[in-house]
């Protein structure tokens, strides 16, 4: 009895990847077990034509957890804030992220305008270096054998339609209470474009996995703030 009541004090902190990227980025992420229970969500496939909106209502009934915390990297950021709109949650994290289309960058305007993301070569899944660029902004030859470990989406369709959703993304206005955490060396959402975030001191797009020890100092607090 005492064993579950220490659980249901407990903060229930669900962490969702980034595009193509499995819950892996978060393995050296580390939050007190005493005050935080980690739960891992990750992505499958999207049903043919589905909405950003409809993903992201079925993603929410995967929180078992009341006021549970959501934090979101990348383009999992965006799902969070639309499952955000569907469950009551006790906060929303995102980081490496966005909190509306208006902090795109301009080529990802410029995509949505010209359908330029649709000439994509994401047919070409397997190649790392490729799949690389898309989810993490960088091909760094030393870190590709690494970055394997952590992309394992690897289906076209699934690409397509992440890029697509991303681009097309309808959200002109965010909450007040989101927290926002971004790397100032960010090259997929250049910091310029961002406002109203915790910035971490030469954070790239991958800090999650690079710089886990400032989330591991820095998390918590945030969490409980």
């Amino acid at each position: 009895m005492l064993e579950n009541q220490t659980v249901q004090n407990k903060k229930h902190v669900y962490f969702m990847p980034g595009m193509a990227a499995n819950p892996s980025i978060f393995d050296n992420i580390d939050l007190p077990g005493e005050t935080f229970e980690k739960h891992f969500l990750d992505w499958s496939v999207p049903d043919k034509d589905i909405s950003l909106e409809d993903y992201a209502l079925k993603m929410s009934r995967r929180i078992k957890h009341k006021d549970a915390v959501l934090i979101g990297v990348s383009f999992g950021g965006i799902l969070v804030q639309e499952m955000a709109k569907h469950i009551k949650v006790g906060k929303v994290i995102i980081i490496s992220s966005v909190k509306s289309n208006t902090e795109l960058p301009k080529r990802m305007i410029f995509a949505k305008y010209t359908k330029a993301h649709k000439l994509l070569p994401t047919g070409l899944v397997n190649n790392m270096e490729l799949l690389a660029k898309y989810a993490f902004g960088e091909t760094i030859p030393k870190r590709l054998a690494l970055y394997e470990q952590y992309l394992s989406i690897r289906d076209k369709y699934y690409l397509d339609w992440s890029i697509d959703a991303i681009v097309n993304w309808k959200q002109t206005q965010f909450t007040e209470n989101i927290i926002h955490i971004h790397g100032e060396k960010d090259p997929v959402f250049p910091i310029g474009h961002i406002k109203n975030c915790i910035t971490v001191k030469n954070g790239t797009h991958t800090m999650i996995i690079h710089r886990s020890k400032w989330f591991n100092e820095h998390l918590p607090t945030i969490i409980l703030q």
